[in-house]
C-alpha cells in the first residue's frame, strides 16, 4: 500500500516530449483529488529534457526531503548521436543550423573521441539549459539569441561506450556524475571528431541504486493510486 501523504519514493518512466513538470503536474492533480483536495507536497529528484525518456524519481511527502539525496546519485544513460550537422539546442529541440562532412571519421576514430571525453573532464553546458546566470535560466537568453559565456565546470564520466556504428548515427551508454549534459557530449564529441553532432534520443535507464526497469508509467501509476485511495466526500 502506498501511503503517498506519510512519503513514497516512486519511480516513473517519463514519456517523449512531456516535461519532468508534467510529470509532477498529472501526479500531483490526481493525489489531490484522491485525499479530497488536501494539499500534499510532491518533487522529482532530476529534470530530465522534454525529448528525453526514462526514469524520474518522484517523492511525496516526508520523501521530498530526500531529493537531493537523490540527485547527487551517478547516472546512466543510453541513446543515439548524429554525425555530420549540430543544433543550437545540441539536440532535436532545434533545427539543423551547420552540417560538416564525415567521410574521414573511422570507427577507430569514433572509439579513440569517446575514450577522450571519458573520466573526469571539464564541460560548458549548454546555452540551452535551466542554469542560473545572473538569477536567470540560460535558455532564456539563448531564446533571445544572447551568449551568456558560460565558464566550463568539472564533471565525470567514468563510462562512455559505444555500442553501435551505423553512420551518421553512433548509438551509446554512459555512466556520468550529477550535473553532467549529455547534450554537450554530443558537441563535444563532433568537434573530437572534426565534425558536428548533435543528439537524437535519449533514455535515463539508471539513477543510484534505482533502475528504469522497474519504473511504471505514468497512466500505470495512476492507476494503482486510484486503487488504493478513494476521493473523500
Amino acid at each position: 500500500m502506498l501511503n503517498i501523504t506519510e512519503g513514497e519514493i516512486l519511480l516513473v518512466n517519463k514519456p517523449y516530449r512531456w516535461t519532468s513538470f508534467d510529470v509532477i503536474g498529472s501526479l500531483r492533480g490526481l493525489m489531490k483529488h484522491l485525499l479530497g483536495g488536501k494539499k500534499i507536497k510532491v518533487g522529482h529528484a532530476g529534470t530530465l529534457d522534454p525529448l528525453a525518456t526514462g526514469l524520474l524519481i518522484i517523492c511525496t511527502g516526508k520523501a521530498t526531503k530526500r531529493i537531493e539525496e537523490f540527485k547527487d546519485f551517478d547516472k546512466e544513460y543510453t541513446g543515439t548521436f548524429v554525425l555530420g550537422a549540430t543544433t543550437p539546442s545540441y539536440d532535436m529541440e532545434k533545427e539543423v543550423n551547420e552540417t560538416f562532412p564525415t567521410e574521414h571519421i573511422t570507427p577507430e576514430m569514433i572509439q579513440e573521441a569517446a575514450q577522450s571525453l571519458s573520466g573526469d573532464i571539464m564541460q560548458i553546458p549548454p546555452m540551452f539549459s535551466a542554469i542560473k546566470v545572473n538569477g536567470k535560466r540560460a535558455y532564456e537568453s539563448a531564446r533571445k539569441d544572447k551568449d551568456l559565456g558560460l565558464a566550463a565546470r568539472p564533471v565525470s564520466v567514468p563510462v562512455f561506450e559505444i555500442t553501435r556504428i551505423e553512420m551518421p548515427e553512433i548509438d551509446f551508454r554512459i555512466v556520468c556524475s550529477k550535473g553532467t549534459y549529455i547534450r554537450a557530449l554530443a558537441r563535444d564529441f563532433g568537434q573530437a571528431l572534426q565534425s558536428g553532432a548533435y543528439m537524437s534520443a535519449l533514455c535515463r535507464t539508471r539513477v543510484g541504486p534505482h533502475l528504469l526497469s522497474n519504473a511504471h508509467e505514468v497512466e500505470d501509476l495512476k492507476t494503482i493510486l486510484r486503487t488504493q485511495y478513494q476521493p473523500e466526500v
